[in-house]
């Protein structure tokens, strides 16, 4: 890689990485990855989002590791979990899951200063087909995008490639919330939009950490905050989906810090 060895802001305010922080992101991204690999056999019927919460929670404080959503901005807890109509942010509760729930797991966690984010989709039970189609059109979108990540690209080209499929599949994308930059910190730029024009926006360069993180929906894209200040909702209480991954670019192409070593980064029910 040609970056120079000290972190330095792109013409656009994008922070380029150097070669060696590349293994601070793959240790943060593989913890993340590695607890949501744990977290799928607490996802079960009946099971509380709270419950499932303080697992995660405390796997984390075990790992002499920390939290990045605890304390921040006064949220209180070390996941987000979104349950079928929440598009995100979703706050952990005593709600039990019911059959056939589909929901979003997010984690982030800070390991030696540096900040590995991913979520995935899970069900309780089995899904409905919808719920079904509605993930495999998700995951599918994120990979879309994700294989747009090279120099020279840009992060309209992310964008396009991810709306391109999800409408074409009559699905929406939502547009009130984005991938963001990190590193050793939480969120910083570039805003990573998933949708867009095939050529606009900054031009992809090695050393950019960023998530891609699309949340598609089976009706219309609009969302709407709830009263506690973090839940977001699909207004016409549609299905929502998310898939994220942490993503570094290399001269290449680009590396994903949270791959799942246990393959299962997708639910993986069984399939008539």
């Amino acid at each position: 890689m040609k970056n120079p060895s000290d972190k330095r802001l792109n013409k656009d305010g994008i922070r380029i990485h150097a070669i060696e922080d590349f293994a601070g992101m793959r240790a943060a991204g593989a913890l993340a990855s590695e607890i949501l690999d744990k977290v799928a056999a607490h996802v079960t019927v009946g099971a509380t989002t709270g419950a499932i919460n303080e697992f995660v929670h405390q796997y984390i404080i075990d790992k002499d590791a920390k939290s990045a959503t605890v304390g921040y901005r006064g949220y209180k807890h070390a996941t987000c979990i979104s349950v079928n109509h929440v598009v995100c942010h979703g706050i952990p509760s005593d709600k039990r899951l019911r059959d056939g729930d589909i929901l979003n797991i997010d984690v982030t966690v800070i390991v030696d200063g540096w900040y590995g984010d991913t979520s995935r989709m899970y069900v309780a039970g089995r899904p409905s087909r919808k719920a079904e189609r509605l993930i495999d059109v998700t995951h599918e979108s994120l990979m879309r995008g994700i294989s747009q990540v090279k120099p020279g690209n840009s992060f309209g080209d992310i964008g396009a490639a991810i709306q391109t499929y999800a409408e074409g599949e009559r699905c929406s994308v939502v547009r009130d919330f984005c991938g963001h930059g990190l590193g050793q910190v939480f969120h910083s730029a570039p805003n990573v939009l998933h949708y867009g024009r095939w050529g606009a926006g900054p031009v992809l360069e090695p050393g950019m950490f960023f998530t891609i993180e699309p949340m598609i929906n089976l009706g219309r894209p609009e969302t709407k905050v709830l009263a506690d200040d973090w839940t977001a909702v699909t207004k016409d209480k549609s299905l929502s989906a998310q898939f994220e991954h942490s993503i570094g670019v290399t001269e290449e192409g680009c590396e994903i810090f949270t791959l799942s070593k246990a393959g299962n980064f997708h639910p993986t029910w069984a399939r008539d």
